[in-house]
C-alpha cells in the first residue's frame, strides 16, 4: 500500500514538473516572439485633435513598425505613461492581443474654451488643464480673452462647464471676455447685445435666468432691439435698448 502511494506522489510530481516545463517553455518563446501590428482606438466623442498615426509613433517608440518589437522587451506601464503625458489625451489603455497585437485605447481631452492671452493662444480641457491648439482640428467653443489666473482658473473652469454641457448655451455663447475686476462680458451668436454676466458667482442661477428671458423674447423679436442684457442681479434680467 505504501509503495502504491509512493509511486501516486511520484506520478504527481513528474506531471507537475511536466506542466512547469511546458509552461516555461511557452512563455519564454512566446515572449520572445516579435508583435505583429500596432493598432490605434480612440473611445468618446472627442476624437480629431490628435491622429493614429502620431499616437502609433509614441506606442512603438519610433521604431519603424511593431513588428520589429518583442513582446519581451515591452513594457506596458511606460507606453502607457509616454500617451498619457501627451497634452492632447486623457487616458489611455494599452495591451498586446493574443495574436501579437499591441494596442492602445485612447480618449482625448475635451476642449470647453479656447484662450486668447496676449500672444498665447490654448485650449482649456474639460478638465481645467490646457490643451494645445491642434494642427488637425479648430474645437467650436466660447473665445476666451483675459487673464486666466491661479485666482480665477477654478471658478472659470466650472464656468466653462457649464456652458459645454449645456445644449443652448454651448451654441450661442460664442466669446467671453474677462474684465480687470473679474467680472465677465459675453457675446451671442445670433444678436449684437452684450451680456453683462458680473463676477464669476451664481453661475447657474445666472444662466437659469438668461435662458428664461431669452425663450421669452424671441417670441416677439424683440432681442434684436437690445444692446445690453445684465445679468448680474440674480432676481431680475436688465436690458438696454
Amino acid at each position: 500500500m505504501k509503495k502504491f502511494f509512493s509511486l501516486e506522489n511520484t506520478r504527481l510530481i513528474l506531471m507537475f514538473l511536466v506542466v512547469i516545463f511546458l509552461f516555461s517553455f511557452t512563455s519564454n518563446r512566446n515572449g520572445s516572439r516579435n508583435l505583429t501590428k500596432s493598432t490605434v482606438v480612440f473611445i468618446g466623442e472627442n476624437t480629431l485633435f490628435v491622429d493614429r498615426e502620431t499616437v502609433n509613433k509614441l506606442l512603438i517608440e519610433n521604431k519603424n513598425n511593431a513588428s520589429s518589437i518583442q513582446k519581451e522587451n515591452l513594457a506596458l506601464n511606460k507606453l502607457e505613461n509616454i500617451l498619457d503625458s501627451n497634452e492632447m489625451i486623457e487616458k489611455s489603455d494599452v495591451f498586446v492581443s493574443v495574436d501579437g497585437v499591441l494596442k492602445a485605447v485612447v480618449k482625448q481631452k475635451t476642449p470647453v474654451a479656447r484662450v486668447c492671452d496676449g500672444n498665447r493662444s490654448f485650449y482649456i480641457g474639460y478638465e481645467g488643464t490646457r490643451m494645445p491648439l491642434s494642427d488637425n482640428f479648430t474645437a467650436r467653443v466660447p473665445l476666451v480673452s483675459g487673464r486666466i489666473n491661479e485666482q480665477n482658473k477654478e471658478k472659470l473652469a466650472d464656468l466653462f462647464r457649464v456652458i459645454y454641457d449645456d445644449d443652448f448655451l454651448k451654441k450661442n455663447i460664442i466669446a467671453i471676455e474677462i474684465m480687470p475686476n473679474g467680472s465677465l462680458k459675453m457675446l451671442n451668436r445670433d444678436f449684437n447685445y452684450l451680456i453683462d454676466f458680473g463676477s464669476v458667482i451664481n453661475v447657474e442661477r445666472k444662466f437659469k435666468n438668461y435662458k428664461a428671458f431669452f425663450q421669452k423674447a424671441v417670441l416677439d423679436s424683440s432681442l434684436y432691439n437690445y444692446k445690453k442684457i445684465d445679468l448680474r442681479f440674480t432676481q431680475q434680467v436688465v436690458c438696454t435698448k
